[in-house]
């Protein structure tokens, strides 16, 4: 039978050898005092490997040939309700019974006490099979292990203090009902007038005498909004008085828990009303919903004002997840070209041999791996700090030196996470797309047709750089990380250049020298970007006494300062990632010699795509920015410190 995990040599190569998995199991199972849990790191392995086989021969027998009939069925509102395809309903029932929506649920719970990054690792092996699907199941376990991370970090969650397993949690009936498969849930963020803007956001959060809470107002583009347990950002605060600044706005915002409806005898009742399901090019199987909120009830979740910081948290697990979606579609788009490009012949040989479609295989093998090597990292680290964080609240301040040392650990890990998840969203998402696009190119007229599958890859890929942050979102979010961290440390910027430069001519190994190059390139554009944003900035101490200079000028705002680097923010993040990339291979090229071949592959697209990035970034923008703000300075003079 058909495996889409044991026939994956580069996955597989992940989670059989290079994962160091002892960390996250010691983690996940409390350093083997959980009762009835593994006692070893290999136990613990043999299982995650076992779930995943069973996930590859699930989606290869059931979810895959069932996508062409599933994509043809668009979905539609009948009696309020969202209908799905019968074969849809068919899949999550069997998904249900063999209870994959439990998979990263704690063992005491009621789930398979795996870790996330498992449960993220599946769904590339879902996406494989068709990635609106993987969608809608992302918003099974998904809003589950977020409604449960939130109880633990508002302090609603007890644990054990000798075996810190959880005793109680606040969300307990909604889990075992999403454990079961009986319902599912959303994340409602999205306003008709408000996308990646947060701050400009209306719905209307109020408070009741008796401290009830009730929305009212609108969510559009709501991926499973059908379901019944939404996470809800709304506003309950007003913008202060006189302030421009138009971040100021977040800070009134809170996240509410919201029942959508309730089972009666009489029926079901709804609270939240599906206004229509959205007609899209792609993601069929995925029902995109646009919602009503008529001072529907609602249960605040954490403290009020904290909706922004605690969605935060949500989108960075949400971002790493869709990466895991666009590997998966990518690995479909390379796998159903290497098939058709076997067996299509043109000029007397199979088109796989000749010059340009081999090269357009092999850099859509390559661009995958470069995916899945930088994921794994992302989806590592976030499982690192994640676990840390939950220790410190099981913890408590029963064990305050082990309290302190799980803090440190987690903020450690949540830094170098940070690093990694724009990246992986900005990255996987856009080379989603571009496989797809090289696949319908290779099927050529056959690509056009639905026969294939080469189209319904396209129109499902290009949603990807736009939902759950668009790729420019990413490209700003890791520019600004970048700069910022810069002006915090120039020297820091200075001794890496030095170094990577000096290791692209000395180093004996010629491809560690090509890597050294790539870093040097990357640090070259942030010291051009720097070097013009600070010359933009003296500029606007034109007119400021000289005793406020030292203050104006380190008082950096980046929505105003950062104009020259926002303008190549996509350029900027590309070189970004392909360091990324390119040290994370060379890593496991040094433990794993079979590894260098494709780091071979990946720098040898990487160092000229650098070099190019380099060269617009450091010839090209002025021109622009001067048309776009008018000949004016882009730092806008700054108001002298008191």
């Amino acid at each position: 039978m058909a495996n889409f995990y044991e026939d994956n040599a580069d996955l597989r190569f992940y989670i059989e050898k290079a994962i160091n998995w002892e960390p996250v199991v010691k983690a996940v199972e409390r350093d083997f005092t959980s009762e009835g849990g593994f006692k070893s790191v290999e136990e613990a392995k043999e299982f995650y490997i076992e779930v995943l086989s069973m996930v590859g021969n699930f989606v290869a027998e059931e979810i895959a040939p069932h996508a062409a009939a599933v994509d043809r069925v668009h979905n539609t509102v009948v009696d309020g309700e969202v209908a799905l395809a019968p074969e849809m309903d068919e899949i999550f029932r069997q998904i249900g019974e063999l209870g994959l929506h439990t998979i990263s649920f704690p063992r005491e719970l009621g789930g398979m006490n795996a870790p996330t990054m498992l449960y993220m690792i599946s769904s590339e092996l879902i996406a494989r099979g068709d990635v609106s699907m993987m969608t809608h199941f992302a918003f099974h376990c998904g809003i589950g292990l977020v409604l449960l991370m939130y109880s633990v970090l508002e302090g609603s969650t007890e644990f054990d203090p000798e075996t810190l397993e959880i005793t109680s949690t606040r969300f307990q009936e909604v889990i075992d009902e999403i454990m079961a498969g009986k319902d599912w849930g959303s994340m409602d963020i999205t306003e008709p007038n408000a996308g990646s803007d947060m701050a400009a956001l209306t719905m209307k959060a109020e408070q009741d005498e008796e401290g009830n809470w009730f929305l009212t107002g609108e969510k559009c583009f709501i991926t499973s909004g059908n379901g019944r347990h939404h996470v809800v950002i709304a506003r309950s605060e007003e913008p202060e008085a006189g302030v421009e600044d138009a971040f100021s706005g977040l800070k009134g915002l809170s996240l509410f828990w919201v029942p959508a409806y309730e089972d009666t005898p009489e029926g079901r009742k709804r609270f939240v009303q599906i206004d229509r399901v959205e007609e899209k090019i792609g993601h069929h199987a995925s029902p995109t919903c646009a919602l009503v909120f008529d001072r529907t009830p609602a249960h605040l979740i954490g403290k009020r004002g904290e909706g922004f910081k605690l969605m935060l948290k949500l989108m960075n697990n949400a971002r790493i997840s869709v990466g895991f979606e666009s590997l998966g579609l990518s690995e479909a788009a390379l796998r159903i070209s290497r098939e058709y490009a076997a067996e299509r012949r043109s000029m007397g040989k199979s088109i796989d041999r000749h010059e340009m479609i081999f090269e357009y295989l092999e850099t859509m093998e390559t661009e995958t791996q470069a995916v899945r090597a930088l994921l794994m990292e992302a989806a590592y680290l976030n499982e690192q700090a994640v676990r840390a964080e939950f220790r410190v609240r099981a913890l408590g301040d029963r064990a305050p030196e082990q309290s302190r040392h799980y803090a440190e650990l987690s903020k450690h890990y949540e830094k170098k996470t940070r690093r990694y998840t724009p990246l992986v969203k900005f990255y996987a998402a856009e080379k989603a797309v571009e496989h797809a696009r090289m696949a319908m190119q290779i099927h050529g007229g056959s690509g056009y047709t639905t026969e294939y599958g080469a189209e319904k890859l396209l129109r499902d890929a290009l949603v990807l750089p736009i939902y759950e942050g668009t790729t420019q979102i990413q490209a700003l979010m890791a520019t600004k990380d970048t700069l910022m961290e810069i002006a915090r440390h120039p020297q820091e910027l200075v001794k890496e250049s030095a170094q990577a430069r000096w290791r692209s001519v000395t180093v004996r190994d010629p491809l560690e020298r090509k890597v050294a190059k790539i870093q040097a390139l990357c640090l070259g554009a942030q010291q051009n970007l720097i070097s013009r944003v600070a010359g933009a900035k003296f500029k606007a101490l034109h007119g400021v006494p000289l005793t406020a200079w030292a203050s104006t000028f380190m008082n950096w705002d980046p929505k105003v300062d950062f104009a020259p680097a926002l303008l190549h923010a996509e350029r900027l993040t590309t070189m970004l990632t392909d360091v990324a990339v390119a040290e994370i291979l060379m890593k496991q090229a040094r433990e794993f010699p079979e590894r260098r071949e494709l780091l071979e592959r990946f720098v040898e697209r990487a160092l000229p795509r650098a070099q190019y990035c380099s060269d617009m970034i450091a010839t090209t923008g002025d021109r622009l920015l001067d048309k776009l703000y008018g000949q004016e300075p882009v730092a806008k003079q700054a108001t002298p410190a008191a």
